[in-house]
């Protein structure tokens, strides 16, 4: 009976030994996501628990407490640290526990402005016994850099919370980085918004392009010209942005580090326009008579670009951020060719019966217009291969289909920048193990001089809203917008297997789940901590 008794002792005392090797032995996160540029981690770790856990300012900080993008920061990362901290307390009552302080520093204290397209993000994080050093040039390469010590932290079975030894010394590969959503097609809710700006600042995205009014749908409600959202939005109260909701959006990104770039696309894409805005479309004609339908913005007409004028000019005011993008993709001209007061207007122009002179003429006034107003004009690849005189051109979005590089190789050439979205349109619906397509994406493999290539500053995700709204916008995305997020944040070279990512990108799904965001499984397998919206 002794023997027995002693044996069970030994036996439940191994299996003790070996829960602790396992629980408490070397753990190496899976890694953050996007892959820092420089990151070396060791198997040493340190306790860190809520009770115990500061975010506090350095000394020689530029800026000190009442910054209110690191203060919200601090705030924020907090909850995302220990989403869990009161039912935490005690976890660690077998233990003397220690202190844990997060030192941040940052050489210019902007705290108030806005982010823009010269924003330096490079930070530098150090993590040892009890302190995690944080340096950065500005408040915006603070807040990568807290979301990358975020992503380091992790918990143990028994809801203990530790960190390792790491050293990071990280900085975007490229400058814009960015997620289009479309809110004209299916109107997004103020929320729906807000809660994709968390996700894009999980996985360091830092432009919300906002194309915000099209065809369908005019729901941005313009101070100038109310009757544009109350006719053309598809309800005017419950299916609008007002400006409050504007100014909401722009300021919860800001504190993410996020710009905000509004797209009033035209002449095409403008039906929703016409609406709440007399005379501002051209007439179609059948057989020499007016057929009742309307095609693109009037090019003809000096009350349209009074009317651009006016709009951009509140637009401009609105929106804080240097850049607007005004589209200018995919114009019908079989509206405008059987107009005859268009084409009288183009004969008197000079230009025949080229209609893509004609499209090129009203770009050129509205680049004038926005650049009178000090912001710079993105276009859609479509202005760019139509466009004779490319020096009013400033930024190109790449977006169609074939060989997209070769496109960025021809307006690299003619010394314009570039955005590339062709390979990026998540929109389509497709099996999520298909993110590797978007992470074997590789910029920059065209031709050209190292000068030429610089001029690539970026790309983004676009989603769409043909078959997207709410209900299906974040798994939609996630994670595989994140694939796209590293290709455009992390060294190539480092980042070119999808074998490498698979793991790392299922770690980073799983923090993404914990966080509330609804992002689509990868492939068979769970996580600690599953979904728990529904």
């Amino acid at each position: 009976m002794f023997m027995i008794t002693c044996g069970r002792y030994i036996r439940s005392n191994l299996y003790l030994l070996l829960l602790i090797i396992v629980q408490f032995g070397p753990h190496t996160v899976e890694g953050v996501w996007p892959l820092p540029q420089a990151f070396t981690s060791s198997s040493e770790r340190y306790p860190v628990n809520s009770q115990d856990f500061y975010f506090v300012y350095g000394r020689q900080s530029a800026a000190q407490q009442g910054c209110s993008v690191l203060d919200t920061a601090f705030k924020r990362y907090f909850s995302l640290i220990f989403p869990n901290h009161k039912s935490a307390d005690g976890v660690l009552g077998f233990s003397k526990r220690k202190l844990f302080i997060v030192e941040t520093s940052v050489d210019h204290g902007d705290c108030e402005g806005y982010p823009n397209e010269d924003s330096s993000e490079r930070y530098n994080l150090s993590v040892s016994a009890g302190k995690a050093t944080l340096n950065a040039e500005t408040v915006w390469g603070a807040v990568r850099g807290l979301e990358t010590f975020s992503q380091l932290v992790y918990q143990d079975d028994f809801g203990s919370y530790f960190v390792n030894k790491t050293e990071i010394d990280d900085f975007p590969r490229f400058q814009f980085r960015g997620i289009l959503l479309d809110s004209s097609r299916h109107f997004l809710p103020v929320q729906a918004i807000l809660k994709t700006l968390d996700a894009m600042a999980y996985s360091k995205f830092n432009v919300f392009h906002w194309h915000i009014v099209d065809d369908p749908s005019f729901p941005y409600q313009s101070s100038t010209f109310p009757d544009l959202s109350s006719k053309g939005a598809f309800h005017p109260m419950t299916h609008i942005y007002t400006q409050s909701d504007v100014r909401r959006v722009i300021s919860y990104a800001r504190l993410w580090g996020i710009r905000v770039l509004p797209e009033f696309d035209s002449p095409g894409h403008t039906k929703s326009w016409g609406k709440g805005q007399p005379d501002l479309l051209t007439p179609c004609y059948r057989g020499g008579t007016p057929s009742g339908t309307f095609g693109p913005v009037n090019p003809a007409l000096p009350s349209t670009y009074r009317f651009m004028a006016r709009l951009f000019k509140e637009v401009s005011s609105v929106f804080p951020d240097s850049y607007v993008h005004l589209g200018g993709d995919e114009v019908d001209f079989h509206c405008w060719r059987s107009n005859p007061d268009v084409r009288a207007f183009m004969q008197k122009m000079g230009f025949g019966g080229d209609f893509t002179k004609l499209e090129a003429f009203y770009i050129e006034n509205i680049v004038n217009i926005t650049s009178a107003l000090n912001k710079t004009s993105i276009v859609w690849q479509d202005v760019f291969d139509y466009h004779e005189r490319r020096t009013s051109l400033s930024v190109v979005e790449v977006w169609r289909e074939g060989c997209y590089l070769c496109e960025v190789r021809r307006v690299v050439k003619a010394g314009l920048r570039v955005i590339l979205a062709s390979p990026w349109y998540l929109d389509q619906p497709g099996p999520t193990h298909n993110w590797a397509r978007y992470y074997t994406v590789w910029p920059l493999a065209f031709k050209g001089s190292e000068e030429q290539k610089k001029l690539v500053i970026g790309g983004e995700v676009c989603m769409w809203g043909e078959y997207v709204d709410a209900t299906n916008l974040t798994p939609r995305l996630w994670p595989r917008a994140s694939a796209v997020a590293e290709r455009l944040w992390s060294d190539e070279k480092q980042t070119s297997s999808v074998d490498k990512a698979f793991p790392r990108l299922q770690d980073f799904r799983c923090k993404l789940l914990r966080r509330g965001i609804q992002a689509e499984p990868l492939y068979v397998g769970h996580c600690k901590h599953e979904y728990q919206g529904i």
